[in-house]
Order: C-alpha cells, then sequence, then structure tokens
C-alpha cells in the first residue's frame, strides 16, 4: 500500500519550487497529474547542462524532480481547454499551482470558483511573497528571496559578503512546506470533510529556517556577523586545515573541546584563560584555531576524521559533490536510485529522505515526456480518441 494511494493531484507547477513539492506527493504513491501547455511545458524541460536533453524537453532540470508524474497538455486560454479543466477539477484531491497570485484568477479559476465545483479540494498556490501584502504581485526567484530574506546576509566571511547559498535553497524549502501543509490539510479533510486554500510564499518559508541567527537579533539585540565555515554557537567549531586539505570539526560540547585538546596534545589550551570557558573560546576564535591548526596539520584529513569521531568529537571530510553523492552511507541509505527513460537510459535521481516501514516510498516511473499521457487521463472525464485529435487540431491540447 502506498501512503497517498487515491490521492489525484493536479500539478500545474514549473521549475522548482512548485514540482519539487508534488515529486514528495508522487513518490507516496498518489497519482500527479502535470497540466503543461501545449508549447514546450514545464520550463525545466529545457533547463540543464546537456543540450541533446533540452531539445528533447526532458532537461536534467526536469529530470530532477518530476518521477512518478504524469504528464497532459492542456491550453487553459480556449474554451474547451477551460471544459477538461473543469471536470479534472471534478476528480481531484489537490491542485498545486506557483503562477503570481493574479494568474488563475484571470483564468477564471480562483480557489472560490473552484471550491463550488469541488468542496472538497485542497489547493495549494506557491508564490515569492504569497498572495496578500505590499510584495504579493512582485516575481521572485530564488536569488531575490535569498536577499530579501537575510539568507545572503548570513552567508560568506569578510572577504566574500553578501553570499548566495549555492543551490536553490528558497525554492526548495518553498517545496517542502507545501508538501507539509498538503498532508495537513489532507489530515484535516479526513477528518471534517473540508477543502480548503493553502497560501505559501517562499519568503515565509526559509525565514524560520535562521531561527538561532534570528533569535540573537530578535531576542538578544545582536546583528550576525558573517563569519564563513565558523559556527557562531561554538568554538571551535567549523572548517580547519589539515595535512592534505581540510576537515569540519564540530567541538560544541565542552567534553568536546577538553577532548579535542588532548587528542592534539595541547591539554595546556584547557586552561587558558582565552579558551577555559565556552562564551570566550567564541570570542577568541581568531587565536585559536592557529593554535589547533598548526597540529591538525601534521596528518592528513581520514587520520583526523577516524581517530577524533572514535573519541566522540564530531568530525567530518569536505567531500566533493561527485564523492558525497557515491558515499557508503548516502549508498546504504538508497538516498539514490535508479530509473529506466526509453529515450535516453538509466537515470539516477533522489528518493523520498523519509523512511516508512508501512509504507515504503518508491521510485515507479521516470519523469514523463510532454503530454505522454493525454490518452490515459482525459479518456477516464469522457473523451474519446476521436474527441482528443479534435481537441488538438483545435489547440486545446
Amino acid at each position: 500500500m502506498k501512503l497517498l494511494e487515491n490521492i489525484r493531484v493536479l500539478d500545474m507547477t514549473n521549475v522548482l519550487s512548485g514540482p519539487f513539492s508534488t515529486l514528495h506527493l508522487a513518490l507516496l504513491g498518489a497519482e500527479v497529474i502535470k497540466i503543461e501547455n501545449p508549447d514546450a511545458g514545464d520550463l525545466a524541460r529545457k533547463l540543464g547542462n546537456v543540450p541533446k536533453l533540452n531539445k528533447e524537453l526532458m532537461g536534467t532540470s526536469f529530470l530532477a524532480q518530476n518521477s512518478n508524474k504524469k504528464s497532459i497538455t492542456l491550453n487553459l486560454k480556449t474554451p474547451e481547454g477551460k471544459e477538461i479543466f473543469r471536470k479534472l477539477v471534478k476528480t481531484a484531491d489537490v491542485l498545486v499551482e506557483n503562477f503570481r497570485p493574479d494568474v488563475m484568477g484571470r483564468l477564471g479559476f480562483p480557489y472560490e470558483e473552484l471550491s463550488k465545483i469541488n468542496p472538497r479540494l485542497i489547493y495549494c498556490a506557491i508564490s515569492g511573497f504569497g498572495a496578500t501584502g505590499p510584495d504579493a504581485y512582485k516575481p521572485a526567484y530564488d536569488q531575490i528571496i535569498q536577499g530579501l530574506s537575510g539568507v545572503m546576509d548570513v552567508n560568506g566571511d569578510e572577504r566574500l559578503h553578501p553570499l548566495r547559498a549555492g543551490f536553490p535553497v528558497c525554492d526548495t524549502v518553498g517545496g517542502l512546506n507545501a508538501a507539509f501543509s498538503i498532508m495537513a490539510a489532507l489530515f484535516h479533510r479526513e477528518r471534517t470533510g473540508e477543502g480548503q486554500f493553502i497560501d505559501i510564499a517562499l519568503l515565509d518559508s526559509i525565514m524560520p529556517l535562521m531561527g538561532w541567527v534570528a533569535a540573537n537579533l530578535l531576542i538578544g539585540g545582536v546583528e550576525p556577523i558573517p563569519m564563513g565555515n565558523d559556527n557562531f554557537t561554538a568554538a571551535p567549531s567549523g572548517t580547519f586545515a589539515t595535512k592534505n586539505g581540510y576537515i569540519n570539526i564540530a567541538a560544541n560540547k565542552q567534553e568536546q573541546w577538553e577532548d579535542l585538546v588532548d587528542e592534539l596534545g595541547l591539554p595546556e589550551l584547557k586552561e587558558d584563560p582565552r579558551f577555559k570557558e565556552r562564551d570566550t573560546r567564541k570570542g577568541n576564535r581568531k587565536e585559536l584555531t592557529p593554535l589547533l591548526e598548526a597540529k591538525l596539520k601534521e596528518k592528513e584529513t581520514l587520520h583526523w576524521v577516524e581517530v577524533l569521531n572514535k573519541r566522540g568529537i564530531p568530525s567530518g571530510d569536505i567531500l566533493s559533490l561527485k564523492d558525497a553523492l557515491d558515499a557508503p552511507q548516502v549508498k546504504h541509505r538508497e538516498a539514490i536510485v535508479g530509473v529506466n527513460e526509453p529515450g535516453i537510459g538509466e537515470i539516477k535521481i533522489f528518493n523520498l529522505s523519509a523512511k516508512f516501514s508501512k509504507t515504503p516510498a518508491t521510485v515507479d516511473a521516470p519523469p514523463p515526456r510532454l503530454g505522454a499521457h493525454n490518452e490515459e487521463i482525459l479518456t477516464t472525464i469522457g473523451y474519446t480518441v476521436e474527441d482528443l485529435k479534435t481537441l488538438k487540431e483545435k489547440g486545446a491540447i
């Protein structure tokens, strides 16, 4: 049994935040139907570093987050397309879109109208700033939200600041927030029978992730200082040079700090007034780091990773993305799985990160070609194969 078996999701999303949200629903067993424009579909189909796949509308950005989904094409600006959409809404449990807040209204399908068609519908709208407020109708991409949220302000160091995160963290977190909220709304509907509207803003979604940093300002009145790879909550906690590279060490507890200097042969630092207490160590980290690195540079990273972890001091190598994706722990957890796409071959994609004991998630189907499921889906709501030919001639599909 799949966790979301028999749940139908109309996925009207593009690029990242929306598709990442519906990917989670699809991996949990929901029937996710991507509704795409007939011209080129989801913009992510053209995004990626393999030109051949971009031309086939199967770009790597699209392949990354559309497994287990079905695709139909629909032109919502045509009368026929609108009628098809109304029929699909009647059959749906969830609708997800990531347009600007006014788009669905201009098409004639705001939540208020769709809820009349299907009162049990859960409608999730994802946008940069949400459906209300002074910035609601502004366009937004991930980097814009990174800048406006303060994320870029807390990244980097004195040499490189402000600094964006190296992947679209706001889009991704917005998608996770949407998936979580949809699951909560489905639970509410189980108890009450009621559908509802969910308003997700990327700006709202990312800011709580900075809770500890923000609390220092909101409660403590202290603005963040760009610290690069250092951890603002403790010292020594960050990235340190070794004989052949770098190591992450997080000696966040007092006993870990004491064990670390013992292991490095620097027991005298435990009584040094600059470093004895946690808060004074944080204030003197620039003096402390060279003392530790002088010892760490005597041996290679993997040596220190082994001996420090064995002593209970959290430590780790700093892997390239290639090595990280191929790491034994990642393989053991089946975080990445292969699925065959007939025109491409096997593609490697991420599995659902949550491990359910009774309702495990699985990757059962590759990301769909544009419009691959037109016949399968539309014939279930009353259209014949001949009807589909006529609809295609009219530009509705």
